[in-house]
């Protein structure tokens, strides 16, 4: 009985396979033989890559600055001699040329301390000529045997020291004229008047600091690295004109630091400037470095090192395939790389994914990703 089971379900799974056999045959035999035959075709789709263009700036930023405009030379002017001041010509604020009369004092002792010089002048040219006449009297007397030698040598003394009288009076005429001169202030120097500390009726020593001129315009600016303002350029800009870019020298620095602000004072020559600026007002100061080294920043996941030297993936334009570029790293930062040599301005490096690109392939090129 199970001999006769057995048989039956063996018969029946042989007939299987031979129906599954003979649907395979017949489906192999009737497909065409081109379906037969062609390879399924794939689709070639360039690898998206994100990039990023490069550029080139100043390893070491510009700083700025903040001061004002000052003057350049400060002279104080003061009548050479004291008096009583008579007038006061010009007002602080008030431009002036050199030679300008700025304020005179009280001439009337003055003049006649001239006069009386004058007068001195006029007595010893007097007693210089009778002293001369004498003594061309008594040299011709002396000729004839008439005058003795001790009379010649008197009258020859006299007509010497008559001749530096004369000379003292003459001297003392030019003082005179002098001192005379000296009641009117005059200014040194082109500038405008940003002091003035005499009103007419006062009394003045001489030498006393009245009147202040500012000569020439320039920056004071604070600044707590001395070599780097040594050697540095420099532009200017005006508040009041932030647009408008001046050349700025640096003239003076102090050796010595602010006891307050523990900085330093440097001056600095503005070119440009209007001769009628005003002086206190504000200035930016932008100090950049005297030969700052170009370089570019660069992200991290862009740099490749595999044992050959520091490379990073460049994409050509033209072609869209990739290069690998060897590139000299100066530092690295938190973020970014510093890359000083090895890249050129514009150039599309790759920043993500380059550890599975390979050089000559053809990719597509992404600078901005964008999730969701």
């Amino acid at each position: 009985m199970s001999t006769s089971v057995f048989s039956r379900r063996t018969l029946g799974v042989l007939a299987l396979l031979a129906a599954g056999s003979a649907a395979t045959a017949w489906f192999m035999v009737g497909r065409p033989a081109a379906q037969i035959s062609a390879p399924k075709a794939q689709a070639v789709v360039d690898r998206p890559v994100l990039v990023q263009k490069i550029s080139f700036s100043s390893l070491v930023q510009p700083h700025v600055l903040v001061g004002t405009v000052r003057a350049r030379i400060e002279a104080d002017h003061g009548f050479r001699i004291g008096g009583k001041v008579a007038t006061r010509l010009v007002q602080v604020g008030e431009r002036v040329k050199q030679g300008m009369v700025l304020a005179t004092l009280d001439a009337t002792d003055l003049r006649l301390q001239r006069e009386t010089a004058e007068a001195e002048l006029a007595a010893a040219q007097a007693a210089e000529r009778q002293s001369a006449a004498e003594m061309s009297r008594i040299t011709e007397l002396r000729q004839k045997g008439w005058s003795t030698d001790q009379v010649f040598d008197r009258q020859k003394a006299a007509s010497e020291e008559a001749a530096s009288r004369r000379k003292r009076a003459e001297h003392n005429v030019a003082l005179a004229l002098n001192a005379q001169s000296y009641a009117e202030l005059k200014a040194e120097a082109d500038g405008i008047v940003i002091l003035a500390a005499l009103e007419p009726g006062q009394i003045v020593a001489a030498g006393q600091a009245v009147f202040r001129i500012a000569r020439e315009a320039q920056v004071a600016i604070p600044e707590q690295d001395i070599e780097q303002i040594r050697a540095a350029r420099a532009s200017a800009a005006l508040w009041s004109e932030p647009g408008r870019s001046l050349g700025a020298v640096l003239r003076e620095l102090s050796p010595n630091a602010d006891a307050a602000t523990r900085t330093f004072q440097a001056r600095f020559t503005l070119s440009g400037l209007a001769s009628d600026a005003p002086l206190g007002m504000s200035v930016s100061l932008t100090v950049l470095p005297a030969e700052a080294q170009r370089v570019v920043r660069v992200p991290l996941s862009a740099v490749l090192n595999e044992g050959s030297g520091t490379e990073i993936y460049v994409v050509d334009p033209a072609s869209s395939t990739l290069a690998r570029r060897k590139v000299v790293i100066k530092a690295f930062e938190s973020r970014d790389a510093i890359v000083t040599s090895g890249l050129s301005e514009g150039d599309l490096i790759v920043i993500l994914g380059i550890h599975k690109l390979k050089p000559g392939q053809k990719v597509t090129t992404i600078t901005e990703l964008r999730l969701g």
